[in-house]
């Protein structure tokens, strides 16, 4: 009987086997990335991830290395925790002459060291003899390219490709190449500077001969150029000297902290060191791309995010941000795309298929809540730095935004901003964009347009915002305006979206107007914004904290008592890292401290079992059992950029931290620690360009003092409790 496929999401990751091995290594500099196994190699086996990818497409599918035809044995492997260098431990299995031993395991060293800087993959492979007595073997690499788009490896057949070389080989340079049916060749070209003693299509060997103790180095630069471009080639030593230099020159403009607890340091250390990773020049600054595999790429959404769960301790991100957006928003009408005069973009995707429009994601705007989120990042970035002069520069896209809102967001005039579901690109348009995020109690799909719980939310942000902002250029009308229209919002979004029955907020109207009273973590962002009026907080709070929607680890998307419900699906019961930041922000805003510390605690615990303790995009919702590990979710990506940030978010919520740049204050509303933090110190926290603070926050019991370490002149720090 044939197979016939459920899935309607044409952009669904497919998953047709299990990792083989979960244990991976992730590298990234601007775009290019890697995912390499525990030995360094690229084998494509499980999901068939691993790979060199720039761009947007895979320039090395395989690459794997050998001794006299086997793989060497496992010892260890690391990245450094800057996220820079990789590190790999191997040694030589038993190497046999029919029945004779002829090298013994373990004799052999070999640390295969590597990195990635500006389009170029720098190795240097060090081989040390531990023999007694001189050694001969072979040292095999074995390549290959298969020029995919990221789009092809997550599941999407192409009617037809370009055409892909035989391996050419010539003085020392070993070239991959693919011309696209976008006319663009793209070339994988691997220089080694001690020439190999064979080369045999994509099988490169050296003969090796060590003294005992003696020790012998190759290195290999893989560079990823398009249309033979030259880039000159990389010194290993050099290269990574100066990688390091400038990591310690960006740190300069971050908070240091530092904690009772080892292992929060671990994790914190962990998510600094990832978002720094994703961070990507621009010729608009520093911009945090979104995740690896599948969201290597900028989305605005994303970033915006990420600027907020940063923003207290590395303004940068959020200007870098800030200026990026503006620069693409979209001035024209276009339904391929689904630009709208003022509207933010969801993302932009290189690769061949974006450039041949096989998918509508080169320069797409299919996202109803960047534009919203933009002004609501635009306002927190002024009161943390006082940057007026930004504010300034960016105001008429700030404007541009809010008309978007009401003249295109608001598509029936109902005073709601909604979304049609795009056929050819993305049918939901909220932060759960999957085909079956938004349903009915019966499970039947909503259909458009679609007014979301949270973007109402989020407009009632954006407008307060924008109203702030208005005064400081100077438009004192508007601002009285748009705080009398933000409060009109938040009364008719009661009346429309609270739901007496569900004692909470429901997930979205329908194009008819219908309501979908299903209980989400959607309604938590409610908190976040403020639209929740205190009567129905606490009920919210209840909500969420409740058996069926906190698995013990975190809050769930879905409740567990619903139809849809699924703890493996991709938003119907699985737990989000940046949703529970979130939603725990909203709830320590309005003083639900329990219901905060329960879900901080949870998304902690997370990161202990997590590899590296990063905690990735999003897990199973499976209920918390003894002695278990959170459930993994088989296509997340790891690091995912606004997972990383929401450690810091919830820890500037648990502090009560906020910032009033132009009075060079720094404000504590109610601080509180979780039982796993007796101290905080916070180091060099900037409060404006010039001036920072150290300060050394501990618990006593229920209390928490603040104490001013050390600190330039003129900053104030205020405690309310």
């Amino acid at each position: 009987m044939p197979e016939i496929s459920r899935i309607k999401d044409k952009y669904y990751i497919q998953t047709t086997s299990s990792i083989v091995d979960p244990y991976r290594i992730t590298l990234k500099d601007g775009d290019l990335f890697g995912i390499f196994d525990r030995y360094g190699d690229i084998l494509q086996t499980g999901k068939n991830e691993q790979g060199l990818y720039y761009n947007g497409m895979r320039f090395l599918s395989y690459y794997e290395l050998s001794v006299n035809d086997d793989r060497p044995l496992y010892l260890s492997s690391n990245v450094d925790e800057d996220n820079i260098l990789m590190s790999i431990d191997l040694a030589n299995p038993d190497f046999l002459s029919g029945n004779r031993l002829v090298i013994k395991k373990d004799s052999i060293h070999i640390m295969r060291s590597r990195f990635l800087s500006e389009g170029q993959c720098l190795e240097c492979i060090r081989i040390k003899n531990f023999c007694q007595e001189s050694i001969s073997f072979n040292l095999e690499i074995s390549v290959d390219a298969d020029f995919k788009d990221i789009f092809e490896i997550r599941g999407i057949k192409r009617k037809k490709r370009g055409t892909l070389f035989k391996p050419h080989y010539k003085d020392g340079i070993l070239e991959l190449s693919y011309k696209g049916l976008d006319s663009l060749k793209r070339s994988t070209k691997m220089k080694f500077v001690r020439t190999p003693d064979t080369v045999t299509g994509g099988n490169i060997t050296y003969n090796i001969c060590l003294e005992p103790r003696a020790t012998e180095s190759i290195f290999i630069t893989t560079i990823c150029t398009y249309n033979n471009s030259e880039k000159k080639e990389k010194d290993f030593k050099g290269t990574l000297f100066r990688i390091r230099k400038g990591i310690k020159e960006k740190k300069k403009y971050c908070t240091d902290i530092y904690t009772s607890n080892e292992q929060f340091n671990e994790t914190i250390k962990r998510s600094l060191s990832d978002i720094n990773m994703m961070l990507t020049k621009t010729e608009s600054g520093f911009y945090p791309y979104g995740g690896i595999p599948w969201y290597c790429t900028p989305f605005g959404r994303d970033g915006i995010i990420t600027a907020l769960e940063c923003l207290w301790i590395n303004p940068l991100i959020a200007r870098g941000v800030l200026r990026y957006l503006a620069s693409f928003q979209a001035e024209d009408t276009n339904r391929e795309t689904l630009a709208e005069p003022g509207k933010m973009l969801h993302e932009i995707r290189g690769g061949e298929m974006a450039a041949l429009k096989e998918i509508p994601f080169g320069l797409y705007y299919g996202s109803v809540d960047s534009t919203p989120l933009f002004i609501i990042l635009a306002g927190h970035y002024w009161r943390r730095t006082g940057d007026t002069g930004l504010i300034r520069k960016i105001w008429k896209n700030i404007e541009r935004g809010l008309l978007w809102i009401d003249r295109y967001g608001d598509i029936d005039k109902d005073g709601f901003i909604e979304y049609i579901p795009d056929k050819k690109g993305l049918r939901n348009q909220g932060w759960k964009d999957s085909e079956d995020s938004i349903f009915h109690k019966n499970g039947s799909l909503a259909n458009g347009p679609i007014a979301l719980c949270e973007v109402q939310s989020y407009v009632y942000a954006a407008k307060r915002e924008a109203a702030i902002l208005s005064h400081i250029v100077g438009k004192k009308d508007l601002s009285q305006k748009l705080l009398k229209e933000a409060e009109n919002l938040k009364n008719k979004f009661d009346k429309v979206f609270w739901d007496n029955k569900l004692q909470c907020y429901i997930l979205a109207l329908d194009g008819n107007k219908k309501p979908c009273r299903v209980l989400t973590s959607n309604a938590g962002h409610t908190l976040f914004t403020g639209i929740a009026k205190h009567e129905r907080a606490l009920k919210v709070a209840d909500n969420l904290i409740s058996d069926k929607m906190f698995s013990g680890w975190g809050i769930r998307t879905l409740a567990s008592d619903d139809l849809l419900y699924n703890p493996m699906s991709y938003h119907n019961g699985s737990v989000w890292p940046h949703d529970n930041a979130i939603i725990a922000y909203g709830l320590a805003s309005y003083g639900y401290k329990e219901h905060f510390l329960k879900v901080f605690s949870g998304i902690f615990d997370t990161s202990l079992f997590m590899e590296f303790q990063r905690l990735p995009e999003l897990f199973c919702g499976f209920h918390r059992r003894n002695g278990t590990a959170p459930t993994l979710y088989p296509t997340a990506c790891s690091p995912q950029t606004w997972a990383s940030g929401s450690i810091l978010f919830m820890l500037q919520a648990s502090l009560g931290m906020s910032f009033k740049a132009d009075e060079q204050k720094i404000i504590f509303d109610n601080p509180m620690l979780p039982e796993f933090l007796n101290y905080i110190y916070l180091k060099n926290l900037i409060v404006t360009r010039d001036k920072n603070v150290d300060l050394l926050i501990k618990r006593y019991d229920e209390d928490v003092t603040i104490e001013v370490q050390r600190k330039t002149a003129d900053i104030t720090v205020e405690i309310i409790k």
